[in-house]
């Protein structure tokens, strides 16, 4: 407990360094790629980052490392630890965090690095980390970006499957979702100008909250913003519509390791192993056994490993 005391002791310090690159720690850049004995595994302290770490970590451990794993809830702080390698590996969101170090490296107002081509935000998201002493390692199956649900038996009655089925039915849509959706372009502003959705309103009921699905699900609104890996949309007789224009970013999962502590080739050997298995759907589902049954995650994370026969 006190060594976990001391780490976010030290966190909070670098908070107030974290608006730069890290460019004058020159060896952890051009070191060799390490492989540290004992790795620390980073989350962002919300239920599907608790898993990915606790995921990551057992798979580790399986390949030799010891492990353990801190919940650092703010990206300002636990990125520049990572950097510096108090944090060797944290799961990550390839769109997401490319965006971020843009920001941090060109300023707010600096163009967009993520885009809904993982190719292009890899590309991009690499370029950023690389001078940051940081590596990105391959990206797998799952993603979890930007949804949008209707109510199944609304997208019954209007046959609709797509985005742009809904956009082509010239149906007014009032929308649950943040207050910022009013500006974002992938929400609000892109449903009109991508897929010609009309979008009468937009209920302030936040991003997949259970009064935004409630919402929906009475009737008072059409359809709600939430994510791909949203396992309760059933429990509220809600549908995703999909994104067949590719509106939203490309946030597929991505793990991000400190090169000098966790750059080896077993570290990503071991990672990679998840990429071969875990889809959006995986996550979702360990997702609500987290958050509905409120099971650990450290053992959901246990139980699906085994299951597909990742470690003993």
């Amino acid at each position: 407990m006190r060594a976990r005391a001391v780490l976010a002791a030290t966190l909070l310090t670098l908070a107030g360094c974290s608006s730069g690159p890290s460019l004058e720690n020159r060896d952890a850049v051009t070191a060799p790629p390490g492989d540290s004995h004992h790795l620390v595994i980073g989350s962002a302290g919300f239920t599907e980052s608790d898993l990915l770490a606790q995921l990551y970590a057992q798979l580790l451990g399986q390949a030799g490392y010891q492990t353990s794993v801190i919940t650092v809830a703010n990206r300002e702080l636990y990125e520049p630890a990572l950097e510096s390698g108090q944090i060797d590996v944290a799961p990550e969101y390839a769109a997401t965090l490319a965006d971020w170090l843009n920001a941090k490296a060109h300023g707010a107002d600096a163009p967009p690095a993520g885009s809904p081509d993982l190719a292009e935000t890899m590309k991009n998201l690499r370029a950023l980390a690389t001078p940051r002493g940081l590596t990105v390692l391959p990206p797998g199956r799952a993603v979890d970006q930007n949804a949008f649900a209707v109510s199944a038996s609304y997208a019954r009655r209007h046959h609709l499957k797509t985005l742009s089925d809904l956009g082509a039915s010239g149906l007014k849509v009032r929308l649950a979702a943040g207050d910022e959706c009013v500006k974002r372009p992938y929400c609000a502003p892109g449903l009109k100008k991508v897929y010609g959705i009309d979008i009468t309103a937009v209920d302030p009921k936040g991003v997949g909250t259970t009064p935004a699905k409630q919402a929906v699900q009475s009737g008072r609104d059409q359809m709600v913003l939430t994510t791909t890996t949203d396992a309760t949309l059933g429990s509220f007789g809600l549908v995703l519509l999909a994104d067949d224009k590719h509106l939203q970013n490309a946030d597929y999962i991505v793990p991000v390791v400190n090169r000098a502590r966790a750059g080896s080739e077993r570290v990503a050997k071991a990672l990679g192993k998840l990429n071969d298995v875990l889809t959006t759907k995986d996550l979702a589902d360990m997702n609500q056994q987290v958050d509905t049954w409120r099971r650990l995650p450290a053992d959901v994370a246990r139980t699906y490993l085994k299951d597909k026969g990742l470690i003993k």
